[in-house]
């Protein structure tokens, strides 16, 4: 039985305090009528981080997510830090918390620092590409408040990663968002590809959707970005995507998900208990149980999880030839299945291809240069 080390709680469910146009969460509150708001209870918290630490595993990886997960309140997070302190029995734990910044002050900054809780700021990149479609749901930009959020993030040496949906609009200025964030002091970036199903057209993907050529595009000028700010041989720059492929080029398993052959390694927990296989599949079907009538790891290891885990590996004929598909393993499930005139292929198959054949030549130079200072052989 595999054990369970990486979790994504969501404490308050799909709700959030901005409206974002290409938001594909905000529509699972259907999946909780009834109810106004969604609030994680301190019996669901406590039952979770129970079982969680319960497994005899050194280290645990827990991300807070939502919706917007700071709109639980500082106590709910500081109650959540004292029951790992007490449940850990000295385990590692590591946390992580995706925020629109909205809400964080100099407390939060404080507590975050303190555990050493690891910030994905939502921040896509400069005025008009950030508030093109980040706004509240009266129409105001969030642009400002945001950027405020990373500068006293930053200014109390909280660890901070910006976290950029690449969409139709957004995907036109690479280098803009690139500089955007470097010049604020966010080195720590990760390109998040944007394609939802339309809701007015579910034969085609949504219109703020990011075409796979220009995410591709977009991610050919980042690596040339990111390549030329090396410095003796080593990034000074941090994109997730590209260390991630770079595991695959010096033969190790990456830490980013879609890359993996097959999915199904970790669970999320909504604010009432539900166990879902995946933050992309919080649906019915994927519905595996409740954390305060089931038990986690049984749930990890359930044949409805290992049939989601193998449904990556079901990928139509053109992948099984292609020379690029080792290293993107055939991307996320989530998205082949968002525009239906893919067939089965992911939405950004194409800008993947363009890519690889773009970067693989300077990741092979990169990947014989680490296997050399390792003292291991290359090809």
């Amino acid at each position: 039985m595999k054990p369970l080390s990486s979790v994504l709680i969501k404490p308050a469910g799909p709700d959030c305090n901005m409206a974002c146009a290409y938001c594909f969460y905000r529509e699972k509150e259907a999946l909780f009528p009834g109810a106004a708001a969604h609030r994680m209870s301190e019996a669901v918290l406590e039952e979770t981080l129970r079982q969680l630490f319960a497994q005899s595993i050194p280290a645990v990886s827990i991300g807070w997510q939502g919706g917007e997960p700071t709109l639980m309140g500082l106590p709910f997070f500081q109650r959540a830090v004292d029951l790992q302190v007490r449940c850990g029995k000295g385990k590692s734990v590591g946390n992580g918390l995706q925020t629109n910044g909205l809400l964080l002050d100099g407390a939060w900054a404080e507590f975050l620092k303190k555990y050493r809780i690891l910030v994905g700021l939502s921040l896509d990149g400069p005025g008009h590409v950030h508030d093109h479609y980040r706004r509240l749901s009266g129409g105001q930009g969030t642009h400002q408040k945001t950027a405020d959020a990373a500068k006293l993030l930053l200014d109390a040496d909280v660890a901070v990663n910006a976290l950029v949906v690449v969409n139709d609009y957004s995907a036109r200025f690479p280098e803009e968002i690139y500089r955007f964030h470097k010049d604020l002091g966010l080195n720590y970036m990760q390109f998040i590809p944007c394609v939802e199903t339309d809701a007015g057209d579910p034969g085609r993907a949504a219109p703020f959707s990011a075409s796979a050529e220009a995410f591709g595009a977009f991610l050919s000028v980042a690596f040339d970005l990111w390549r030329a700010d090396f410095r003796n041989g080593e990034p000074t720059t941090f994109i997730r995507f590209f260390d991630s492929v770079f595991y695959r080029y010096v033969d190790r398993e990456p830490p980013e998900c879609d890359l993996l052959p097959e999915c199904g390694t970790y669970l999320v927990i909504e604010h009432n208990g539900d166990v879902y296989a995946c933050d992309f599949f919080v649906e019915e079907r994927w519905k595996l149980g409740n954390v305060m009538t089931g038990k986690l790891v049984h749930m990890l290891n359930s044949a409805k999880q290992t049939e989601f885990g193998r449904m990556k590996a079901d990928r139509p004929d053109p992948c099984a030839a292609c020379e690029w598909l080792v290293y993107c393993r055939g991307g996320c499930p989530k998205d082949r299945l968002r525009d239906p005139r893919d067939a089965g292929i992911s939405h950004f198959c194409a800008g993947y291809k363009k890519f690889f054949a773009h970067a693989d030549a300077s990741f092979r130079a990169l990947a014989n240069e680490w296997k050399n200072k390792q003292g291991g052989s290359h090809d």
